[in-house]
C-alpha cells in the first residue's frame, strides 16, 4: 500500500499526526492535494474510521472527483458514505435532508449567478430606483457579501442612505428567492450556518457523525464557511485544514485569511505544520516569489526550497505600448514552439482584469495561433444551454419564476412580455405562483381566470400549460435525457435553434453536449443534474488536453501550474490594481495576487510593463510596478544597462515611439465596399475604415461571424476583386 510512499518528512508528519486539531500550512507546490488525500486514506485505514463518519472538502468539482479517485487507489476499495465535495456541494446535501427547518421546500433549485443578477434588477425596477446609481451586479455584491458575513436582510448593517436602499433591495430579494422555492450560492452556506447556530439537535447529529474533517484551501474560506466548519467539528474537535494564507486572493467575494488565526486560536490544541518543499518551480522563481510575499506583514515566514536547479533568471520586459506587449508575448512563444524548445501548451499568459485578453486576443489570431480562453463564456452560460435548464429547473420546481420568466416565450408562442405580466400580476393576486395559475389554466379548473386575458392571450397560455402539466407529470418516472427529449420535441427547439446558419448548428450542438451530460444521469435524476449544473465552477469545464498557450486572469490561475509563464501589465493602477492604493489590506492582497501568478511557473517567468497605457480614450504614460523593486538585481534579467545607455541620448516622449526613425503616417489601404478574405473568418465585406493610434482599423461583415473590428496591420487579409 502507497500509503506513506513518497512523502518528506513534513508531508508524512502531516499525514499521520495524532487526531486532534492540526493546521497545514502549505507552500505553493508542496504537494498540499497529497498530503490531504493521503490523510484521508490514513484516516480510513490506521485508525479504522468508516468513510461515512469522514466529511472532506474542497474547492472545485474537479478536485473533489479527482480527491475520490486517488483514495480509492489507495485503498484499493471504493469509499462509499464518504462525503466529498465543495462546500456548496456538501451544504446543498444536508439542507435537502433538513428542508423541513428550512423555509423553503427539499426541492428547491439554486439560482445561478446571472439569474441572481437578474432578481436584483427587478427588484430595482420594482422599487422604481435608477438602475445607474444601484447597479445590479454592485448592489448584488453587497448582498453576497452580508451573507457571507451571516447577516440576514434584517441584520444588514445600514450606516449610509445606500445601505438602507440596499436593505430593502436585499429584503424584496430574498422574498423573491423564497417565492420561487429557491437559493442563491451564499445561501447555501448562510442556511447552513444558521440550522447549526439555531438548532443544536441537528448540530449534534451532524458534529457526532462527522468524527474528522478535513478541508482544502483553508486561507479561501468565509466567515460563513468557518462558523459551519466550527460548529461541525465541535463534537470530536479532530479537524485538519490545509491552506497558505500567501495564497488568499479572494477577498472581493468574502474569503477571508484571518481565519486561519481565527483556527489557532478557537483551537489553541492545534498542531501546525509547514510544508516548504517545492515540487514545482526553480529555485530562482522561488527566490523571487519570497522575495515578493516577505513585504508583506502579518504572516507566518516560509523558506520554500527545491531539489531543482536555479533555472534562468525571471525575465523583465519593457515595450512601447500594450498591443507591442501582445505581439511581444506571441512572439515569443512562436520561436519556442518553432524551435521545438516548448510545445504551445507549456505556455501561460495571466493579467489582472479580463479587459487585457482583448489585445492579447487579437495578436493571437493574427498570427493564427490557437489558444484557450479562461473565463470566456462558459458552456453553462451560453443562451441555448440555460434555456433548456431553465426548462428542466421549471419542470423540477415550478414556482421558479425565474426558469418561467425565461422559456415562456422562448421558443416565441404567442406569450410576450405584457401577457407574462398580466400572469405574474393575477398570481400574485391569487397568493399562487405563476406556474401553478398556468397548471390551473391548462386543467380548466379556473376558467374564470381566463377573462383577465385576451382570447389570443389566454389560448396560447393554456396551451404552455397543459405543456407543462404533462411534463411534470413525467417528471418523476423519466430520467433527466428523456424529459429534456420530450421538451426539445414538444417546443420544436431545433427548428427554432438551427436556422441553417454555422452559428445555429453550434448552438444545436451545444444542446446534444448538454444531452449528452444528462445521460449520465440515468439513476441519480433529475435533481442531482441541476444540482449538479448549477454549482459548477470555471475550473471544471477548463479544456484538458487542447495543446494550445492560456490565457486568463492571476485569479483564475490558482490552483494551476505552467511550464512558462508571462505575467503582462505589471503597471502601476494595473497591478498593484489602483482601487487598492488607499486600502492597506487591499494592497497585500495585490501582493499575494503577483505571488500566486509567479509560484504557478515550473521552468520560466516573463515580467512585462507598457511604457504608454491606452485610458479611457486616450494614451497617457505608464509607470512601472512598484513590484520590481522587490526583486533583487541578480535574479532578474532586464536588459537595464542597454536601456539606461540609449536613453542618455533620448528625451521620453509618450506620444512617439523611443526609437527613431519616427514612423511614416499611416495612410488607409481599405474602403467601404471592399470584399476580403480573412484566415480564420473567410469571406467579408469592409463597411468602415478609420486610422487609429498608427492603425487602420476596419469595420467587417463577415458572412460567418457578423460584424468584427479588425487591425488591419494584424490581420492577414486579401482583397478580393
Amino acid at each position: 500500500m502507497e500509503l506513506l510512499e513518497k512523502l518528506n518528512p513534513q508531508q508524512k508528519q502531516a499525514v499521520t499526526t495524532d487526531p486532534g486539531p492540526v493546521l497545514v500550512l502549505a507552500g505553493p507546490g508542496s504537494g498540499k492535494t497529497r498530503v490531504l488525500t493521503q490523510r484521508v486514506a490514513y484516516v480510513i485505514d490506521r485508525f479504522d474510521v468508516h468513510p461515512y463518519h469522514l466529511m472532506a472538502v474542497t474547492f472545485t468539482n474537479k478536485a473533489a472527483r479527482e480527491m475520490g479517485e486517488r483514495v480509492a487507489k489507495l485503498l484499493g476499495r471504493q469509499t462509499r458514505g464518504l462525503t466529498l465535495g465543495t462546500f456548496h456541494a456538501t451544504c446543498a446535501r444536508i439542507l435537502r435532508v433538513e428542508a423541513e427547518h428550512l423555509p423553503v421546500d427539499s426541492n428547491y433549485v439554486i439560482f445561478d449567478a446571472d439569474d441572481q443578477v437578474k432578481v436584483v434588477k427587478q427588484v430595482i425596477k420594482d422599487h422604481n430606483l435608477d438602475d445607474k446609481r444601484y447597479r445590479p451586479r454592485s448592489v448584488h455584491a453587497s448582498i453576497s457579501a452580508a451573507k457571507n458575513e451571516l447577516y440576514l436582510p434584517e441584520d444588514f448593517p445600514i450606516d449610509t442612505y445606500r445601505a438602507e436602499v440596499v436593505a430593502r433591495i436585499y429584503e424584496d430579494y430574498q422574498k423573491t428567492l423564497l417565492t420561487s422555492n429557491a437559493m442563491d450560492f451564499d445561501d447555501l452556506l448562510l442556511w447552513m450556518a444558521i440550522l447549526l447556530e439555531d438548532y443544536p439537535s441537528i448540530r449534534e447529529k451532524y458534529a457526532r457523525r462527522f468524527e474528522h474533517i478535513l478541508v482544502d484551501e483553508f486561507q479561501d474560506t468565509n466567515i460563513a464557511q468557518y462558523t459551519l466548519l466550527k460548529h461541525l467539528a465541535s463534537y470530536h474537535r479532530n479537524i485538519f485544514v490545509v491552506g497558505d494564507a500567501d495564497q488568499s486572493i479572494y477577498r472581493w467575494r468574502g474569503a477571508d485569511y484571518r481565519n486561519v488565526m481565527r483556527f489557532k486560536k478557537d483551537f489553541s490544541e492545534a498542531e501546525v505544520i509547514l510544508l516548504e518543499q517545492n515540487y514545482r518551480s526553480t529555485q530562482t522563481i522561488l527566490d523571487v516569489a519570497m522575495a515578493v510575499i516577505d513585504q508583506n506583514t502579518h504572516r507566518t515566514p516560509k523558506r520554500l526550497f527545491t531539489e531543482r536547479e536555479a533555472g534562468p533568471k525571471v525575465h523583465v520586459k519593457e515595450l512601447f505600448d500594450e498591443r507591442e506587449q501582445a505581439q511581444y508575448v506571441v512572439d515569443t512563444i512562436a520561436r519556442q514552439v518553432a524551435s521545438k524548445k516548448a510545445k504551445p501548451g507549456d505556455f501561460a499568459v495571466m493579467y489582472r482584469i479580463n479587459a487585457q485578453s482583448r489585445l492579447l486576443e487579437e495578436a493571437f489570431l493574427s498570427a493564427n495561433l490557437p489558444y484557450k480562453l479562461v473565463g470566456a463564456q462558459r458552456f453553462y452560460g451560453r443562451r441555448e444551454v440555460k434555456d433548456i435548464i431553465a426548462y428542466l429547473r421549471l419542470i423540477f420546481n415550478p414556482h421558479d419564476e425565474i426558469s418561467l420568466s425565461r422559456v415562456i416565450g422562448t421558443p416565441p408562442r404567442g406569450i410576450g412580455t405584457k401577457t407574462y405580466a398580466q400572469l405574474r400580476t393575477h398570481a400574485q393576486k391569487l397568493n399562487i405562483s405563476s406556474g401553478d395559475l398556468l397548471a390551473d389554466l391548462a386543467k380548466g379548473k379556473e376558467s374564470e381566470h381566463l377573462s383577465q386575458f385576451s382570447t389570443r392571450a389566454a389560448k396560447a397560455l393554456s396551451r404552455f400549460g397543459r405543456l407543462l402539466v404533462k411534463w411534470l407529470e413525467d417528471k418523476d418516472t423519466l430520467p433527466p435525457v428523456e424529459i429534456m427529449d420530450q421538451i426539445l420535441e414538444d417546443v420544436g427547439y431545433q427548428d427554432y435553434l438551427d436556422d441553417g446558419s454555422e452559428e445555429g448548428r453550434e448552438r444545436w450542438e451545444n444542446v446534444m453536449e448538454l444531452r449528452r451530460l444528462a445521460s449520465e444521469y440515468q439513476t441519480v435524476g433529475l435533481q442531482q443534474f441541476l444540482e449538479d449544473v448549477a454549482l459548477v465552477s470555471d475550473q471544471d469545464t477548463l479544456e484538458e488536453g487542447a495543446d494550445a498557450p492560456t490565457l486568463l486572469t492571476l485569479h483564475a490561475a490558482k490552483g494551476l501550474e505552467f511550464s512558462q509563464v508571462f505575467i503582462v501589465g505589471l503597471n502601476d493602477g494595473v497591478l498593484p490594481h489602483q482601487r487598492s492604493f488607499e486600502d492597506p489590506e487591499g494592497m497585500e492582497e495585490e501582493r499575494r495576487l503577483f505571488y500566486v501568478g509567479i509560484t504557478r511557473a515550473k521552468d520560466r517567468v516573463y515580467l512585462s510593463h507598457a511604457l504608454n497605457r491606452y485610458v479611457y480614450g486616450h494614451t497617457e504614460p505608464g509607470q512601472p510596478s512598484r513590484y520590481y523593486a522587490d526583486i533583487p538585481a541578480d535574479l532578474r534579467d532586464d536588459g537595464r544597462l542597454a536601456r539606461q545607455q540609449r536613453r542618455k541620448s533620448q528625451v521620453f516622449r509618450p506620444w512617439k515611439k523611443a526609437s527613431p526613425p519616427p514612423a511614416k503616417k499611416v495612410e488607409a489601404q481599405y474602403k467601404a465596399g471592399m470584399k476580403i478574405q480573412h484566415p480564420k473568418w473567410d469571406k467579408g465585406l469592409v463597411i468602415g475604415s478609420k486610422i487609429q493610434d498608427d492603425d487602420e482599423i476596419l469595420d467587417i461583415v463577415f458572412d460567418t461571424v457578423g460584424l468584427k473590428k479588425v487591425i488591419a496591420s494584424l490581420a492577414n487579409l486579401e482583397v478580393i476583386e
